[in-house]
């Protein structure tokens, strides 16, 4: 009985990892599109070339960020 334990136990600790890898998935994706309209916005709202291309680089930068994020809570779950 003990053996059968094991396997459940070890299927529910995958099914776990598996639904937090899920999460982080999603949630990076949602960051991503936050990222890509709010910099639609400001791009659209900027007054000049420049407020344009800043608009570029913190949509770039936020959805690297997002990406790490996600990126880190996987690794995590690898050391589990």
């Amino acid at each position: 009985m003990e053996e059968g334990n094991r396997k459940d136990g070890s299927k529910m600790i995958e099914m776990k990892k598996g639904l937090v890898s899920l999460t982080a998935s999603l949630e990076e994706g949602l960051q991503d599109a936050k990222a890509s309209v709010t910099g639609l916005v400001k791009k659209a709202t900027a007054k000049n070339e420049q407020e344009a291309s800043e608009a570029d680089l913190q949509t770039a930068k936020m959805q690297v960020e997002a990406a790490d994020a996600a990126e880190n809570k996987k690794k995590q779950l690898q050391k589990i």
